[in-house]
């Protein structure tokens, strides 16, 4: 079973990077509590550790 995380942005990227602006965009989110289901890979990681001042994450149970 693989291992999912749901993402959900807690803070707005008002005044951030555009860098981080474009993170939250691929991540699936743009506004405040909102939240996605990604599988939970390297790749997903990478971009979570670029915002995770602005989102929560929690790990789910994968079908």
């Amino acid at each position: 079973m693989a291992k999912k995380l749901k993402v959900t942005q807690i803070r707005s990227t008002i005044g951030k990077l555009d860098a981080q602006k474009k993170t939250i965009c691929a991540l699936g989110l743009g506004k405040i509590n909102r939240s996605v289901v990604h599988n939970d890979n390297d790749a997903i990681r990478g971009m979570i550790n670029t915002v995770k001042h602005l989102v929560k994450v929690e790990e789910v149970d994968g079908e």
